[in-house]
């Protein structure tokens, strides 16, 4: 890649400063990560899970009660309505105009009471957390107790209660006071057995973040390679998309699935590659670049500077190559590294990398936080 040169033709100055600061970084800019040695390897469970070990949301409508006086009050009729109720299976129901008996309880909130199964699943009688969020007018949450609620889900609409939740209301930030916590506030009334094999055979999911139809080939060839010798029928790995990745669990090992499958999550496998990115996160400043995301041949003509990269070049010997190897592609991280040798701001950074991907020269994926 070619370095800078300035508009005003103050080369030899220029250059001098690249060559000492060319592998500075900036403060304010999080540079890329070198890939990582070719040597370097990882456990299968580190880049994939098992399907059917999913998280489950158990979720109900409930009445914090004990505000003072920030509840919903009686313009916000559902909770009139809930309060009503709740009065009623409790054996004191209100007169025949709700409304008016209960217009001045002002200390009483209707909320959405949400609670989180962990993916290995969770036994009766487990006490897990709680998320509480008005849903009327209460103007705060702070000081209430929840009244027990009972929880549905996962399927919307099924009335079946797996569990019930109730308890003090915790606020985590004073500048959100209508969502609150219950720490242990559920207790299940149900088992949550996460079934993670179907018909003798369980499926791979790669994290998001390496979902990639080379990776996924990779990872079934893998499991080939190294535990096909327990299998006389064959491949027992096959990708079937970018995602997944199937296995069968061999004969001697469907009365016992969990050793396989511990097996399988504890092969060393090499440092997968997915495509290449540059993450931006617009906020903190933050660029995150793969260590092989290359760039196309560009001009860039940014302020007071101007920046060839690749066969862009066209003024002859007059730039400093910043590439030892000239016969290899631009790479994003060199041009960053020019750029912040001559002190070019982090937004500046950020939006020439943005124009670069939009002129179709950035060769990888471009992602922005």
């Amino acid at each position: 890649m070619n370095a800078v040169e300035p508009i005003d033709g103050t080369w030899s100055a220029l250059a001098s400063r690249l060559a000492g600061r060319a592998l500075l970084a900036s403060l304010a800019l999080a540079v890329a990560l070198w890939p990582a040695p070719a040597t370097a390897r990882i456990l299968l469970k580190n880049i994939c899970r098992v399907k059917g070990q999913e998280e489950n949301t158990l979720h109900g409508l409930g009445l914090v009660v004990g505000l003072k006086g920030t509840g919903d009050g009686s313009e916000f009729l559902p909770t009139i309505r809930s309060l009503a109720t709740a009065l009623q299976l409790m054996g004191n129901p209100p007169g025949k105009d709700p409304l008016k008996d209960l217009k001045d309880a002002k200390n009483v909130a209707l909320v959405m009471v949400t609670v989180t199964i962990p993916s290995a699943g969770a036994r009766q009688g487990d006490k897990l957390d709680c998320v509480v969020n008005s849903i009327g007018a209460a103007k705060s949450l702070n000081g209430g107790t929840l009244f027990s609620t009972p929880l549905q889900g996962p399927q919307v609409g099924n009335p079946r209660v797996y569990g019930f939740a109730q308890g003090q209301l915790h606020i985590d930030d004073p500048k959100a006071p209508t969502a609150a916590k219950i720490h242990q506030g559920c207790r299940l009334e149900e088992d949550f057995y996460n079934v993670f094999s179907k018909n003798g055979k369980i499926t791979l999911v790669l994290d998001k973040n390496h979902a990639d139809f080379q990776v996924a080939q990779d990872t079934a060839e893998l499991i080939n390679s190294q535990l096909n010798y327990q299998n006389a029928d064959g491949a027992l790995a096959r990708a079937l998309n970018q995602v997944n990745v199937e296995v069968t669990i061999p004969a001697q090992y469907r009365d016992d699935p969990v050793l396989f499958i511990s097996q399988v999550l504890s092969l060393p496998t090499l440092d997968p590659q997915p495509e290449a990115r540059v993450v931006i996160h617009e906020k903190t400043g933050s660029v995150v670049i793969s260590g092989d995301i290359e760039i196309g041949a560009v001009v860039v003509t940014h302020k007071n500077f101007v920046v060839e990269a690749g066969a862009a070049s066209t003024m002859g010997n007059r730039f400093v190559t910043l590439d030892a190897d000239k016969t290899s592609p631009a790479k994003l991280k060199g041009l960053v590294e020019a750029l912040n040798a001559i002190k070019t701001p982090t937004e500046d950074i950020i939006d020439i990398i943005k124009a670069i991907e939009r002129n179709g020269k950035l060769h990888g994926v471009l992602i922005i936080e």
